[in-house]
């Protein structure tokens, strides 16, 4: 498998993880202590793979800077200063560092690309990944092999943001790359299992997760869920080669079979693949066909005794999508016949399907319990700014789906309810006008959604606080109003619905989604 020149043949072994760890948090090479010496302006450069900044704040001869600049920056640092920052003969002899003599005296450099990374409760991680592949890197493979492993970018973290993180017995993290999910998945689930078709990325993961003082992972080679047959899981996430893409040249990037069959492939056989009550979360492309409605051929894809969320981020046209995804190989650094062949193919293959554009976005799938009745596949385009994390934003959605099928008009009518806490009311209009032409409600948290809401919705959802039941609030509602109550209640229940739906409204007895079973 071809590598750049910079990645060493064998990569670093994990024997002595432990003392490399201890040295980096002497020295205070984590992501607060990165953030403090480089201060905000430099470290926010390296996320955009500006190293410039960088380089001229770590000037100095302490540990700290010598540690950036030989795994951060890939700069080759005297010898002696090395060791006055990590162990280095151990550090030699696991591959993390080798000898670089040259007309300056000895020296040592970088194998691998090692960043501090901020784990969730505040733990100090560290991600392993190719030379040139930190965190944030904002040129993608930028012409490296097939075979390289990047570090975290803007989709990795999108998705350890979307899982949900409740404790589990078991958790599949296929696909694993630099193995920043699985790092996450040790943190709640008590078996890990970790898989990749690119052998390199499963020792970039248990190199991650060695470093990073985790507990270790099974390992497995091959393809969607052939290592693991018939094995069944808690949780399965997937942040998959899901580019759409004539051929296959970069692994960790393209699936390398036709259109979207490798995210189809994926959601369609995860439902065996899941225990009761346990949850998939994927990252994936899906193409908009001419004359087809995307969101009925992403719904196809949903198995039958799973309950989805799918959730639309972003459209690019097929040249917007071409050009990206040429630009995060290199190509467009490449002569201009090849680059111009290059464009010429990726349209042809969006022209054979009858691809206008893609689609990007998140879809989560949770396994019904056995007797169930009634699937909930919600599909929506929301392109607008969210709250991260929203792990547990995508537990309660499935949880309200759960109530709302669990009750009809005259029982919903029963229960009380409450505004949930995140939620404000803007009234828009014309200056000085007696009433607002419209009233909105607003999410501060979460999916930060908005809807309209006529003057009955406002009401009711400005009284909702748990004390009297919805029934009674449209009685009281209809009193007020000169309104007929049963003709009001006839009217009002799906309005609700859909505010209970979207967690503007919350029972007042909050429901839960059924748990995963070990």
């Amino acid at each position: 498998m071809s590598t750049t020149s910079q990645t060493a043949a064998t990569l670093p072994v994990p024997d002595h993880a432990d003392r490399l760890r201890a040295a980096f948090l002497a020295a205070g090479f984590t992501a607060d202590g990165l953030l403090e010496r480089l201060g905000a302006s430099a470290y926010a450069a390296l996320a955009r793979s500006e190293t410039v900044p960088a380089l001229r704040a770590t000037r100095g001869e302490g540990a700290l800077d010598t540690l950036v600049r030989l795994f951060l920056l890939q700069q080759p640092v005297p010898a002696e200063q090395a060791r006055a920052a990590l162990p280095l003969d151990e550090a030699l002899a696991d591959g993390w560092v080798i000898r670089d003599t040259g007309a300056d005296g000895e020296a040592v450099r970088a194998t691998v690309d090692v960043r501090p990374y901020g784990g969730p409760q505040g733990q100090d991680w560290y991600v392993v990944a190719d030379l040139g592949c930190a965190v944030g890197g904002a040129g993608g493979a930028s012409g490296r092999g097939e075979g390289v492993v990047l570090g975290v970018g803007g989709a990795s973290t999108t998705l350890a943001g979307l899982t949900v993180r409740t404790p589990v017995a078991s958790a599949l993290d296929l696909g694993t790359g630099c193995g920043i999910q699985a790092l996450y998945a040790t943190q709640h689930a008590t078996r890990v299992t970790a898989t990749d078709l690119n052998p390199r990325a499963l020792q970039f993961a248990r190199l991650t997760l060695a470093l990073s003082g985790a507990p270790e992972a099974d390992l497995r080679t091959g393809s969607l869920f052939e290592p693991v047959g018939s094995e069944t899981y808690d949780l399965i996430v997937s942040n998959p080669p899901f580019v759409i893409s004539p051929g296959a040249r970069l692994t960790y990037r393209d699936g390398g079979m036709g259109g979207d069959d490798l995210c189809r492939t994926l959601v369609q056989q995860a439902g065996e693949r899941l225990n009761e009550g346990g949850y998939a979360q994927f990252l994936a492309n899906w193409q908009h066909v001419e004359g087809e409605d995307w969101k009925e051929r992403v719904r196809s894809w949903v198995p039958q005794d799973c309950d989805a969320w799918i959730v639309q981020r972003e459209v690019q046209d097929a040249t917007q999508y071409a050009e990206l995804w040429l630009r995060d190989a290199g190509d467009h650094r490449t002569a201009p016949e090849e680059y111009a062949a290059r464009y010429e193919a990726w349209l042809d293959e969006f022209e054979e399907r009858g691809t206008k554009a893609v689609g990007f976005g998140w879809i989560t799938l949770r396994k019904r319990t056995a007797g169930a009745e009634g699937a909930s596949v919600v599909v929506e385009e929301w392109p607008h700014p969210v709250e991260q994390p929203l792990g547990e934003t995508v537990n309660a959605h499935f949880a309200r789906q759960d109530y709302l099928r669990a009750r009809d008009d005259a029982a919903l009518l029963a229960d009380s309810f409450v505004l949930a806490p995140e939620v404000v009311q803007e009234q828009v209009g014309l200056p000085g006008a007696e009433d607002p032409e419209h009233v909105i409600l607003r999410q501060n948290r979460g999916m930060r959604r908005a809807t309209k809401v006529d003057t009955v919705g406002a009401g009711f959802a400005g009284v909702c606080d748990g004390s009297l039941s919805a029934g009674r609030i449209l009685d009281a509602i209809a009193q007020l109003m000169g309104e007929d109550p049963v003709l009001l209640r006839d009217r009002t229940p799906q309005a609700i619905r859909l505010l209970v739906e979207e967690g503007f409204l919350e029972p007042a007895e909050k429901p839960t989604p059924s748990p995963a079973t070990a």
